[in-house]
């Protein structure tokens, strides 16, 4: 079995109320003569409710390929559910390689959705971003960040929607901050992503998530950045 399928087994039997083990540790070394990439984050990393293929990290790494960037297949450490903490916890117990070309973070929405303080996720945000760059071979240039999207545009957000916004707007300013003390590249994809209250089409299934055509459009807005960046 891949390493993208034990992952989403993972993140099925969390969905599933198990809560289910941290995801096996990434081993990059079977992707020679291709750039290693790690993806780390929460549901909108692991593509819940779309396809392997519909995750954004690895529509980025197909976008990538025809460009003339060969990039492996994405090891992925995310999961529904998590926030900043969970995500260092996990990292925590299970060490990725520190030798990855390219790290991408996008962390947080739990954060707001679970009402946690802006003062811990900076905190935590702030030691995720030192890690990635650990990860990225100590490469601040080799990281880059994606903000939190708006998931008050979806039908679950529908009545609070202003409050949301609100909230998530603080969230990415202090992501922004942070990534800006370390020299990392933050993308944001947060405009992009309120253009589902009008569209339907890029809501996932679960009425709750983006589809993979909210995440093609988030890989249109990261690969010129991203590419620069290789």
């Amino acid at each position: 079995m891949k390493l993208h399928q034990i992952l989403l087994l993972l993140c099925m039997l969390s969905c599933g109320g198990t809560g289910g083990p941290s995801p096996v540790p990434p081993d990059p070394s079977g992707s020679t003569g291709r750039l290693k990439y790690l993806a780390l984050g929460d549901s909108y990393t692991i593509g819940q409710s779309v396809s392997v293929d519909e995750r954004w990290p690895v529509k980025l790494a197909g976008d990538l390929e025809k460009t003339g960037k060969p990039v492996a297949t994405p090891d992925i450490i995310a999961m529904t559910g998590w926030t900043t903490y969970n995500l260092l916890n996990a990292l925590d117990q299970n060490k990725p390689s520190d030798k990855y070309d390219l790290v991408s973070l996008l962390i947080g929405v739990n954060n707001q959705y679970q009402g946690r303080s802006i003062e811990e996720y900076r905190t935590q945000f702030h030691e995720l971003l030192l890690r990635s760059i650990t990860y990225a071979a100590g490469e601040p240039k080799r990281v880059f960040v994606l903000s939190i999207p708006d998931w008050g545009v979806t039908p679950y957000g529908a009545s609070d929607r202003e409050k949301i916004a609100l909230d998530i707007d603080r969230f990415n300013a202090v992501a922004k901050e942070e990534c800006e003390k370390q020299k990392v590249l933050f993308i944001d994809i947060t405009g992009i992503s309120r253009q589902a209250l009008n569209d339907p089409a890029m809501i996932a299934t679960d009425q709750l998530h983006f589809s993979g055509i909210m995440y093609q459009l988030w890989v249109y807005e990261a690969m010129p950045k991203v590419k620069a960046l290789l």
